[in-house]
């Protein structure tokens, strides 16, 4: 079925449709988002509500309804995160708002569910081909309507897929999949602000930047 993560008695009849069909859930993906491209000082704050309505909230909603059966099955329950969820990306404060927001969710889960037999895992991709770029808001809340990337250049769907379905095989709770993803985390640990400063080059030097 079609629903609206954004909203919560969507997600719980998009739960329902599946118990409906199959009885029982044994692994949920919490994988609907969208992004943004603007500077904070700049948009409308109902883009980053947007935001947090289907990055965090509809990962929540789901996981709220589907987990009676995934404990009871000890299932698993996996979210795609970001790189954007590790360190903050400037012209990104509601993606990165909603991701950082999503992994503290998956971590405390995580820890309420060490004795139940629950797998909970979190995926950061890194740059995936896809439509997100796309669609990412402008600030005024608007589809921006193109990338800034040449996606044919970037990871695959597919590949992506693949990890995911060996996370939940290993019941591996977290998968930094890209090299460049991995650098960026152990300096963000060891040399945060000049880690600062490489972000803002990297992100400056993007067609259409909101910043130069």
């Amino acid at each position: 079925m079609e629903g609206d993560v954004s909203k919560e008695e969507d997600c719980k009849q998009l739960i329902h449709a599946a118990i409906q069909q199959f009885q029982t859930i044994h692994v949920l993906i919490n994988n609907a988002g969208i992004s943004m491209r603007a500077l904070f000082a700049d948009l409308d704050v109902n883009v980053l509500q947007q935001l947090m309505d289907v990055n965090f909230w509809g990962a929540v909603y789901c996981t709220k309804y589907a987990i009676p059966y995934l404990l009871k099955e000890k299932g698993s329950i996996l979210s795609v995160n970001s790189i954007a969820g590790i360190k903050g990306l400037p012209g990104r404060t509601g993606y990165s708002a909603s991701k950082f927001a999503l992994n503290g969710f998956m971590e405390s889960l995580r820890i309420e569910n060490i004795k139940t037999g629950l797998h909970v895992g979190v995926i950061f991709p890194g740059y995936t081909a896809s439509n997100i770029r796309n669609t990412a808001l402008n600030k005024e809340g608007r589809e921006q309507g193109e990338t800034p990337f040449d996606e044919s250049k970037l990871m695959p769907a597919e590949t992506v897929a693949g990890y995911m379905v060996d996370m939940v095989k290993q019941r591996k709770r977290s998968v930094i999949l890209t090299t460049q993803g991995k650098l960026l985390t152990w300096l963000n640990k060891v040399i945060p602000s000049f880690l600062d400063k490489m972000v803002y080059r990297t992100i400056s030097k993007e067609k259409d930047s909101p910043f130069k």
